[in-house]
């Protein structure tokens, strides 16, 4: 367990719901992810985990309820302003990571650096570094097509985490991995989160993945479930 875990919450959302059509993905959810800490969402598939997500990354906006992040209602911000959040604030990383085909590594992470202004070339260099922390310099040349699933995935956490975002999102990062690609995998993100003070928000339906969280909340039926209760 982290110490950071007794922080106060760095993102907060209370009272969700979010409909997609006729289902209702969340009935009420409310969750808290501490500043530093990483918290594992866990639940069957069709709970509303990647809609909750989707919800506190601002990606989307809840029916109802409400999240806030360091003081401001993220689900009433313009999109403009979620936007540059996104790209600053926040790091995102999916299932099959979702880099751009046509890039090389090294210009997935760098991408970011340079939508928030950095010259190529030092962007470059900070991509470089983080490669390197996550065990992929020697493919920095190549482009998603050409790397295993857990190079790329490697790949993603080092573009969501170049930015030295405040909170990370990962849906599901490992679950198109096999056990050794999936320990890599989270050893490196929990690893770099920590050194950096990142808040980690961990959608899995793995019980080994979430093991590696500082704490865990449960969702059912697009509810949150008490620890006590075993479904």
């Amino acid at each position: 367990m982290s110490e950071q875990g007794t922080s106060v919450p760095v993102l907060t959302g209370r009272d969700l719901v979010r409909a997609h059509g006729r289902t209702q993905a969340l009935r009420g959810a409310s969750v808290d992810l501490r500043a530093g800490e990483i918290l594992a969402v866990t639940g069957p598939s069709g709970s509303g985990k990647s809609t909750l997500l989707h919800c506190l990354a601002g990606i989307v906006r809840p029916d109802a309820g409400s999240v806030d992040y360091a003081g401001q209602r993220l689900d009433r911000l313009p999109e403009k302003r979620l936007s540059v959040l996104r790209r600053t604030d926040f790091g995102v990383v999916f299932q099959f990571g979702q880099l751009i085909p046509e890039l090389t590594a090294v210009d997935n992470v760098a991408l970011p650096l340079m939508l928030a202004g950095a010259g190529r070339a030092e962007a470059q260099a900070q991509a470089g570094e983080w490669l390197e922390r996550f065990g992929v310099r020697a493919q920095q040349a190549l482009r998603p097509g050409e790397m295993s699933g857990g190079q790329t995935q490697r790949v993603a956490l080092a573009r969501a985490l170049v930015t030295g975002p405040r909170v990370v999102f990962a849906d599901e990062p490992t679950g198109a991995l096999d056990s050794l690609a999936t320990e890599q995998v989270m050893t490196a993100l929990v690893h770099s989160a920590r050194a950096a003070g990142t808040a980690v928000l961990l959608i899995t339906h793995d019980a080994q993945v979430a093991a590696y969280a500082d704490r865990e909340t449960r969702l059912h039926d697009g509810t949150v479930v008490p620890a006590e209760v075993a479904l």
